[in-house]
């Protein structure tokens, strides 16, 4: 498994990001939503220092004020291009694999969720081909996001097979409680391309440093040790959060 940090999560610029990354041996999970708003790097010049410091990338494509799944047509439509753009910004980077969000539908009517799910679905193949592998992740954090336990992610990527999964932990446990990953697991592991691992106490989605909540943490180890694929911590507490983190996934595995 090669792991990599969100600097985003961690509340950390770049510079001290790739500096940290360059010493403990992983890689960033870049944000492209802060690449949108904030006059960082381009992509191409993050791929030269990662290169000269041995630090690679994954990343999250763009979720803030986004929905692939939107009823409104132009707001859809809107999501499509940014999400060609990240996909654009992601080749250019190198990334190893882009994370995606599924979208969300304002009420749980059925008329209102038959039409979000033709509009992810659009969505979904609009951005085909993809550039690098894209996996879709598990939310259901709330009644609005579209998709609801493992079966529904399921379904949809039995018809897209050109995605993978990605696995985040703490939003899990947060939709059903400490046995959600396993279920997620059970349902999607032959899909899994992709960890967030962070933890939280069960409520809400508090992007704790691994170990500081009720996460299976233990139940998991044969997982994390195993998993050939990339995962990123999503930890905030700075480099202490950081570090106090692949500490303990280093100790697991």
């Amino acid at each position: 498994m090669r792991l990599a940090f969100s600097p985003f999560n961690a509340e950390m610029g770049y510079e001290e990001a790739f500096r940290l990354a360059a010493e403990e041996g992983v890689d960033l999970e870049v944000a492209y939503d802060l690449h949108e708003v904030l006059p960082l790097p381009e992509a191409k010049a993050l791929r030269a220092t990662g290169e000269a410091l041995g630090v690679g990338f994954t990343l999250h494509l763009p979720f803030l004020e986004l929905n692939p799944a939107s009823l409104i047509p132009s707001v859809r439509k809107l999501s499509e291009e940014r999400l060609k753009r990240a996909l654009e910004f992601g080749e250019a980077l190198g990334a190893k694999v882009g994370v995606l969000h599924t979208g969300q539908v304002p009420f749980r009517h059925p008329m209102a969720l038959a039409l979000a799910q033709e509009a992810l679905e659009k969505t979904l193949s609009a951005l085909l081909p993809l550039p690098f592998p894209v996996a879709l992740e598990n939310l259901a954090l709330s009644q609005e996001d579209l998709l609801q336990g493992p079966e529904e992610l399921k379904a949809l990527l039995h018809r897209f097979p050109q995605y993978g999964f990605c696995l985040d932990v703490g939003h899990a446990l947060v939709e059903l409680g400490p046995r959600g990953p396993f279920r997620y697991l059970e349902a999607l592991g032959d899909r899994l391309l992709h960890l967030h691992l962070h933890d939280n106490h069960g409520a809400r989605d508090d992007h704790l440093p691994v170990g500081a909540g009720r996460v299976p943490w233990e139940g998991l180890k044969g997982l994390l040790s195993g998993f050939s694929g990339t995962a990123a911590l999503e930890v905030g507490g700075g480099a202490e959060g950081v570090r106090w983190s692949l500490l303990r996934l280093r100790g697991l595995c």
